[in-house]
């Protein structure tokens, strides 16, 4: 059964060359050009991937990325012309997977695509043999349900994205050990050739925000300058 991608784009030249370039690679593809359409059809249908433009008609790329819920959680591709740091840290702060700035080479959308649904196929791989071998981590008060993917704190739920969960999951059946942000960029999303390792640290304050009581001194996720980042057991 072919994936299938939402682009969500308001420049209509720009979507039917990406459109053509992903059916071309087997996709199937449906592009919308504002941004409450596009919010529609993916609370709607089924989609295994979002290539999002940040500057949309109605309702924006960030705005949309706002209102995803957690039980839609594929892939997001977030497409800008804006370069500033600030909005790459906007974007994946809000739970984009990786960011494209324009131009870009059609390729090198199809080989983003492709990494990422290959990757996230291996995550889901890898939790469900993780279930098998253990149900749950529990640490000083904070639960992982590898089961359900359900993470508590002293007793009460937190929601994280899929790769939030994914990378405490991964720090916390690999305790006390330091990484730095390239072996965990590897290790977690897959695409040590693609992306950027800023995004670890993105979603490391992410986690942060959900799990520590006090951010001042985390109790969980520790971070060792100039080497990375510590789970403490």
């Amino acid at each position: 059964m072919k994936k299938k991608i939402l682009i969500v784009e308001d420049d209509q030249s720009i979507a039917e060359l990406q459109k053509d370039y992903l059916e071309v690679a087997g996709f199937e593809v449906n592009v919308y050009n504002n941004g409450m359409d596009g919010l529609k059809a993916f609370q709607d249908n089924k989609v295994d991937l979002l290539i999002l433009d940040i500057m949309l008609p109605g309702m924006d790329g960030l705005e949309i990325l706002r209102n995803l819920k957690d039980d839609k959680d594929v892939p997001v591709l977030l497409v800008s012309a804006k370069k500033e740091e600030i909005d790459k840290i906007k974007g994946l702060s809000l739970g984009a997977d990786d960011y494209i700035t324009k131009p870009f080479s059609p390729g090198e959308l199809v080989a983003r695509v492709k990494a990422h649904l290959e990757n996230y196929e291996r995550l889901k791989l890898r939790f469900s043999e993780g279930a098998r071998k253990t149900n749950a981590l529990s640490i000083r008060g904070l639960k992982i349900d590898i089961d359900s993917h359900r993470v508590f704190v002293m007793g009460k739920e937190v929601n994280l994205a899929q790769k939030e969960y994914a990378l405490l999951l991964y720090m916390a059946q690999n305790p006390n050990r330091v990484f730095g942000r390239e072996e965990l960029f590897e290790r977690v999303w897959g695409l040590d050739a693609l992306g950027d390792s800023a995004t670890v640290t993105v979603h490391i304050a992410r986690i942060r925000e959900k799990i520590e009581s006090d951010l001042s001194n985390p109790q969980y996720i520790e971070t060792v300058w100039g080497a990375g980042y510590r789970f403490r057991v």
